[in-house]
């Protein structure tokens, strides 16, 4: 596959990094954004010699038999790949890897319409964040045909370290992304009021967060993101609220078309609508913290703690 060139597009947080870990084994490129000069600098990071700069979608799948996206939304998904100059009127491509968090709805469409022209879809959400994509391991939930997903397998193992089939319908990968995203917010709300509890009661945040991680408490909030963004105030975990809650409609809406309950998921979308009617939208998610301080009269850690 390393003589195979490999398309990407969409440079952003997650695949910029990406991106890299298949230039840095070798794989020739060719990438898209519509930044050009994310373009520009991702060719001066890299330093690989065979890296083409494609103006389109289109280009990128008239270079590559094969292409990864990772794309913030499911509008921008459906109008790289459905577009005018989108992925499906290209001439080589024969495989499309969507590697972003899109709904099961978008997904489908997409993947039927890619069908259609006789291209094969993996529906391949991730997770594990900007440090998981930094390292190259991030987990992987892959949808669509179990041919495509173990011919495709060598190449993704470049980007994630765990990996999971789910099934042959596109779009299955994308529900448990979405449930796996509203555990993981719900995680971080929840554990923020209860550390400005504790902080509010007179107890060390850092030795808090060691105690739950070495007790039944423990969750992704305790164990990747209040030493490394939080306590330390630097709220720079690399995920902004806009993106959470979008992943949050995403799981609720599902549970709606298939009449589930979601008593509790309700009450956590409703915080985090709360968060992005109050100006949160652009921000790092890890900052709805100070919510809860505010409404405490605390705060957890400060800048100069670089425990972590």
């Amino acid at each position: 596959m390393k003589n195979t060139r490999i398309g990407f597009i969409g440079l952003g947080n997650m695949g910029y990094h990406m991106a890299t870990h298949l230039a840095n084994n070798e794989h020739s490129l060719v990438i898209y954004d519509v930044r050009r000069e994310v373009l520009d600098s991702f060719e001066q990071d890299v330093q690989a010699e065979d890296i083409l700069k494609a103006h389109s979608p289109q280009e990128v799948a008239d270079e590559a038999e094969i292409i990864l996206a990772s794309l913030p939304t499911p509008q921008v998904v459906r109008e790289v790949v459905l577009g005018e100059r989108g992925v499906i009127h290209g001439k080589k491509v024969k495989t499309y890897i969507d590697l972003s968090t899109s709904g099961q709805k978008v997904t489908s469409e997409v993947g039927l319409a890619l069908q259609g022209r006789g291209i094969t879809m993996l529906d391949s959400p991730v997770s594990g964040g900007v440090p998981g994509a930094q390292k190259g391991s991030l987990s992987l939930m892959v949808a669509g045909s179990r041919e495509a997903y173990e011919r495709s397998l060598t190449l993704l193992e470049h980007i994630g370290k765990k990996i999971f089939y789910v099934g042959d319908e596109v779009g299955q990968a994308q529900v448990i992304k979405v449930i796996n995203n509203l555990l993981s917010s719900a995680a971080l709300a929840i554990t923020s009021e209860a550390m400005v509890l504790g902080v509010k009661a007179g107890l060390d945040p850092n030795i808090m967060i060691d105690i739950l991680n070495a007790s039944s408490g423990r969750n992704s909030a305790t164990e990747d993101k209040f030493k490394k963004s939080i306590i330390n105030r630097r709220f720079d975990y690399g995920f902004k609220t806009d993106l959470a809650y979008k992943d949050i409609k995403f799981c609720l809406d599902l549970a709606d078309d298939l009449e589930v309950p979601m008593w509790l998921g309700s009450q956590v979308e409703h915080f985090w609508r709360f968060a992005m009617s109050q100006g949160a939208k652009n921000q790092d998610y890890t900052t709805i913290i100070r919510y809860f301080e505010q409404w405490a009269g605390v705060q957890v850690g400060n800048e100069i703690d670089q425990k972590s």
